[in-house]
Order: C-alpha cells, then structure tokens, then sequence
C-alpha cells in the first residue's frame, strides 16, 4: 500500500514551502539535509506529508522513549491505514549487570519488561518483513543488538489449508520458535492443545488467537478468535507466525553456537589458569557452563545477548545485527530533535563497553560480550541512507553535512568561522552530495507558525539588581493569570530563590535533577493549572516543554557563557515562552556575548518575516490552546473521614496487589508510563513492608485515574 495521510488539516505558513523543498531535495538524491522548525510551527505534520510524498519507508528516531510516543500516536492519526510502529527498550526498569572492583561488589542484571512494549517491538520486525509502507517511531534502542534478520526469517512459520504436516511437526515447530504451552493461562506467546485442535497466541498480537484444526495429517482448518470469549472471527487460508522472541536461533545454528562457546571458554579459563587468576577462571566456567545446559534444554538463557556473536555467527570484533538490518535499503531516515538524539547515539558505545570491559576482566563474561554492544557512530551513519534532521537548533553535524550551495540560509555566527566553505564542501564530496546545483535546499527553515504566533521579544537587563527586577516582572505576570519560568546557573540558587519570592508571597516552585521524575511531571502540570505562577530551575530548554501559559522567561547571569548559556540552550530557553501572544524573554547581562547576540539576530529575523507575514495574510496572532492534563498525583491529604473508613475495612493486602498489577500493566499497554511508574511503587511498597500504611494509601492513590499523561517518567 502507498502512504495515506488523513488530516483534516492544510498546510499552513512555512509548511507548504518546507514540504516542497525538503520532498524535491531528497528526490535529487542528496544524502542530509535539515528542517530548522520553530517551536509550534508543526514539524510533524511536514514530516508526515513528506513521507506521503515520497512513499518510502521511514525510521524516525527520538532521544527519549516518552517523546517517540507522542509521535506514535500522532502518525498512528495522520497514517491510519498503513504500518506506524513503536520500537523503544521493553525494560520498564533496567539495572545492566556490572562489577565494581574497588568494593568487590557484583551488581546482578535486573529488570522489569513491559510486555505490550515487546509485543509492538515484534510487531515491528514482522511489519517489516512483510510490507513497506512502514513508519517506525524509535528511541535509540535501534542501534542496539537483535537477532539476524535471516535467523527471523528463516524461524517464520507458514502454513496453509489443506497442507499436509502433522501436529507433532507444528508443535516441535512453534516450540522452536520459543512459544510456550500453557492450557490455562492462554496469552501472548503461548499455545495450547485440545486433541486435533492447536491454538496460537501470535506474540506481535494482543486482540486476536489463532486455531488450527487437523484432520489426520492435514490442516483441514484455520480461524482468528477472540481469545476471551472464543468466539470466531473469520477463517483463514493460510497463516503466516512470527518468532515469540527477537533472540531467535535456528537449532542447527544453536548447536554449531554452543560448541565455538565452550571453545572460547576452555581458551579463557587456561588464560586465566596461567595467569594464576584461579578465582576468576572457576567463575567464568562455572556460569558459562550453566548457561551452556539452559540453551541444551531451553533453548534460551538469561543474558543469551551476551552470546550473541556465537549465536549469529559473526567474526569478533564485527558490528552486532540491528533493527536496522530488517530495514529495506531506500528506508528515509528522519532524527527528532536531533541536536540531542544524535549525540545520544554517539553516547552510547563507550560506556557500554567500558562496563563490559570489566566483567571480562574479571571473569563474569566471555570477551564474547564485548560484541553485544550498541553500533558506534561510524556503523550508525554507514547503514543509514538518506536523512532528514529535524530542530529548532540543528548542531554542527547536520549543519555541516546539509549546508552545501543553499544560498537561502544565512549560516549560524558560531559555524561561519568554525566551517568554511571549502571544508563544506570537501565534505560533501566525501558524502557524494549534489552540490552542483546553486540554491538546493538542503536547510529548509520553517518559522512561521499557523497560530501567527510571533518569536518572544527579547529584552536585555543589567546583572545588578536582577533578582528584585525579577520579582517586579513576575508580580506584572501573575497579575495578568499568565505563568513565569526563571533558570539559575546552579541548583542552590534554584532553591534559594525559591524561598526567598516564597516569603514576599509569591507562589513558586523549583524544578531541577534531584526531584524525581514523576515529581517532575507533577510541578509542571500544576503550573499549567494555576496552583502556582513562578517555576524556577536551571535547565528549562527540555525538548517538548509544553507549556502554553507561560509568557515570561527570565534568563538570570546570562553572559555567563557555556552549556546552559549557549546560542543552543538560549534560543530552546526562549522558544519556551514562543506558545503565548505575549511571549516575552528577559536577559540579564553586562555585556553581550556571541550566543546572546545570536539569539538576538535570529530572533529580530524571525520576528521580521513573521509580521510581514501575518500583514500579508491578514493574520491575527492567538495563543496556543490545550487542556490540562489530569494530576497523576491522587493522594487526598487530609481526608481523614476516608482515611477512618478504608482503616476500618478488613484489608487484602494480596488481592489488592493483584488489582493494582493489573491496572499497572493496562497503563503500560496505553503507553502511560507515569502513571504505570506510579503504580509500581505502590507495589513495591505493598511488597516490602509496611503493608497496611502502603495498602491505605494505595487505595486512596488509585481511587482516582488520570487521563493519558503526554511526557515524563522514562528508565
């Protein structure tokens, strides 16, 4: 099928020209190039047209799980009747195994998976496999190790109506598949067998079974069904089963794996045998010999990753099999936020292997795991194609790569010096761009929103008396029913600027890295509701800040240039307040440094076109609107009539563990991850004590349920 957007929506402003331009860029065969997008001005809707337009399929990334669900469910909208797929890490919570030396401390690998997390990640290798109209929203657990997409494959079970096999051959078949019987508790993954009747809970599926029917040694029937009433919903003629897990071995490779295993091991155990390290030569044969009889009988094993490069039979050293492998090769590569996501993928090797490092040192994992590890940059930029990078604040690698001949973008002050033409231009050679014709739109800048919403006014104050300044600009605000952020430069004066506008009455908070994440989420959405007016904290540029009221942004010890005063964090901070038709940003400074006077260009710019627009147009700026989300936050303090009545009920402690485990796991199902957080601390609590302190006050925080929360909690 092609892509079929569904909008009721037009585009408007900058997003005619931008879709046109980025669409003509990437048909011309140019490898990156660059969406500069304002806050609000609808990056993802440009991006859904484009991929309409190009008809290919696409992998967009996101530098956080919560946000790639946000556009989850926004292209699930624009893309009803194609392939939108969520990949992102399955680990509710996740603490990788390590070893620390010093204190001769082990730390076991723990771990808590969400299961419809790890449905819609097989969902995604079997949309995959089987169609290309797919769009695939990931975190960066793309760049992370999988299974051979030939291994899949080769593991995928087709059966037709009226072919002759026998139900024995099925079941040894699905139970390779890593399938598991199971005839009372039927669900996802598992299988069940009544006489000729064999029914199938496809892992990459939560709403419909599969039953196949025998006659003899023949498949004289297949059907869905409903897997909790039974009822049937449509025979099928042939079916098409997908592996329960994504670490899947055929059993002639798992035993041709097992073998270079034990090999490896007899040659690390001598190494460590002669270098009289006998400790750690026991550990090692004693844990990969356990692993070596799990994988005999089970065909699996916890930490099989680890042997992965045995399993998949690939040469030491060589890159692990990725997501990216079940990609086809014309995949569009799109990058959210990308000044942050693709540093995040340059993160991650380093520190991977520097732990594992470890743990073969010591003997808790063959060398072997040093090859289950994320690509590094080099593999991850080699196996994409062409690429879109979406900000409001491109970095230098997507300038660098995208600024090639367009003469319609203005360079950046911090890259005209840093960057000139002739190394642009060697690059792009290097990167086989199209250069050769003058004015292609590899940087496309997208600032005019539908709203009309101009760029904040940026003001600039003198250092001396910023705080009682402030104060006087946070009384105007609150005045009007409007909201206020201020960001320090360090977390004392966070706190400390917080008591003190608390004492000459105004309602404030903090907000920085010490408060926990569902605390987090709770701050911000009291703020957006009026329970206080004034938000202090030292990093408020948090891609996907949604925060329509706020029309004030005070920027303390401005000129105090470095990471939370550079043109990045600078034009981020000031798009906070680009959501209200009286956006207003407050620089406190002496003197103007190159990233204050960056944004002041960029801003004076912007605000120029988007008036001249909005005359052309006969335009009218509104601010954004949009609901408060409900608290996640339900404890009713103070309710002590309540508190008396559920104290003098007899109290279930197991029965209420269950009830709040399954409300846990259908908040994770939708994809509401603070409050399924929330959820589990309960549990936790329930479990570990003080059972009916935890129960009392599990029963008041669940009496009320929030709607679907938009951004926070991520392990």
């Amino acid at each position: 099928m092609s892509f079929d957007l569904r909008s009721d929506y037009k585009p408007q402003g900058d997003q005619a020209q931008a879709i046109e331009k980025l669409t003509r860029s990437i048909r011309m065969g140019n490898r990156h190039q660059t969406l500069l997008g304002v806050t609000g001005s609808g990056k993802t809707f440009t991006a859904a047209n484009i991929i309409q337009n190009l008809d290919r399929p696409t992998l967009i990334m996101s530098h956080n799980k919560t946000l790639a669900a946000q556009l989850y469910s926004e292209f699930k909208q624009f893309f009803p009747n194609n392939a939108v797929e969520y990949f992102v890490s399955y680990f509710d919570y996740y603490q990788p195994e390590a070893y620390i030396p010093r204190s001769d401390t082990y730390i076991e690998k723990d771990s808590s998976i969400n299961e419809e997390i790890e449905r819609l990640r097989l969902s995604t290798t079997s949309s995959l496999l089987t169609r290309r109209d797919v769009i695939v929203i990931s975190s960066v657990s793309c760049i992370y190790g999988l299974a051979s997409p030939e291994d899949f494959q080769q593991m995928v079970l087709t059966l037709k109506r009226g072919e002759r096999i026998t139900r024995e051959e099925v079941l040894k078949r699905i139970v390779e598949m890593l399938y598991e019987r199971n005839e009372i508790e039927f669900a996802r993954g598992k299988f069940r067998v009544r006489g000729d009747v064999v029914e199938i809970f496809p892992a990459q599926n939560d709403e419909e079974a599969v039953r196949v029917e025998f006659f003899g040694d023949e498949i004289d029937r297949m059907s869905l069904f409903d897997p909790l009433s039974g009822r049937s919903r449509g025979d099928l003629t042939h079916l098409t089963l997908f592996p329960a897990k994504q670490f899947v071995t055929p059993k002639d490779k798992m035993q041709v794996a097992m073998r270079s295993i034990r090999d490896e091991m007899v040659e690390r155990v001598a190494f460590f045998e002669a270098n009289g390290k006998y400790l750690e030569a026991q550990r090692l044969k004693m844990r990969t010999e356990y692993d070596l009889e799990m994988m005999q009988e089970m065909g699996y094993c916890n930490g099989i990753e680890n042997y992965s490069r045995h399993l998949t039979g690939r040469d030491a050293g060589s890159r692990p099999y990725t997501l990216m492998d079940f990609l086809p090769q014309d995949t569009l590569l799109m990058v959210d936020e990308s000044h942050a996501t693709l540093p995040q993928v340059g993160g991650m090797y380093a520190g991977d292997r520097a732990r594992k490092m470890t743990l073969v040192e010591y003997g808790f994992r063959l060398p072997s795991a040093l090859d289950n590890r994320p690509l590094n940059f080099g593999e991850f930029i080699q196996m994409t194609g062409q690429g879109l990078y979406i900000s409001a604040t491109p970095a230098e690698m997507e300038i660098r790569n995208s600024w090639v001949g367009n003469t319609d973008f203005k360079l950046p002050g911090e890259f005209a010096n840093a960057m000139p033409l002739s190394s642009i231009k060697a690059n792009a050679a290097h990167e086989k761009l199209d250069t050769s014709t003058p004015g292609t739109p590899l940087i496309v800048e997208q600032i005019i929103r539908p709203t009309g919403l101009l760029d904040p006014r940026i003001m600039i104050r003198p250092l001396k008396g910023q705080i009682d300044e402030t104060i006087e600009l946070c009384r105007k605000r609150v005045e009007m029913g409007e909201r206020v952020l201020i960001t320090t430069l360090t977390k004392r004066t966070a706190e400390d600027l917080t008591d003190y506008l608390k004492d000459i009455g105004l309602k404030v908070r903090y907000l920085h890295s010490d408060i926990d994440t569902i605390e987090r989420v709770e701050i911000l959405r009291s703020l957006r509701a009026g329970e206080f007016d004034i938000l202090v904290g030292i990093n408020l540029l948090r891609e996907g800040l949604d925060l329509p009221e706020v029309s004030l942004v005070c920027v303390l010890d401005a000129d105090k240039e470095g990471f939370l005063r550079s043109r990045t964090s600078l034009i981020q901070t000031a798009g906070r307040a680009a959501r209200h038709v009286n956006g207003e940003v407050v620089l406190f400074a002496d003197k103007i440094t190159g990233s204050i006077r960056d944004l002041l260009d960029v801003t004076e710019d912007r605000r120029r076109r988007q008036m001249e627009h909005n005359r052309e147009h006969g335009i009218t700026p509104h601010s954004v609107k949009r609901p408060v989300q409900e608290s996640l936050r339900v404890i009713l303090e103070g309710d002590n009539d309540d508190s008396a009545r559920v104290q003098e009920q007899p109290l279930d402690v197991a029965t209420l563990i269950r009830e709040l485990e399954a409300e846990m796991k259908e908040s994770s199902k939708k994809l509401e991850y603070e409050r399924a957080a929330l959820l589990r601390d309960q549990i936790m609590e329930l479990k570990g004590g003080g059972a009916i302190t935890a129960a009392m006050s599990s029963r008041q925080k669940t009496k009320e349920k929030p709607t679907k929360a938009k951004r926070g909690w991520k392990r």
